[in-house]
């Protein structure tokens, strides 16, 4: 899955929730920084290793490299 697909699959997401794209967003980009933060060197390992552009992957990010 590429990012463009995972976009794609978020929006199907919303609609089919009835709650917006940015609520959703907002949401998993809190879960994605909250796992962050473990100190578990097995999840620091997991989150180095999700090819990222910014400080945290994406939710598009997180979900083309969890369905990889």
């Amino acid at each position: 899955m590429d990012t463009a697909k995972a976009k794609k699959a978020l929006k199907k997401l919303t609609k089919q929730k009835g709650v917006s794209e940015g609520a959703v967003r907002r949401e998993i980009e809190i879960a994605i920084a909250e796992a962050m933060k473990s100190l578990e060197p097995q999840a620091q390992a997991f989150w180095k290793s999700i090819p990222h552009n910014g400080e945290q992957p994406t939710p598009e990010e997180v979900t083309t490299y969890i369905s990889g």
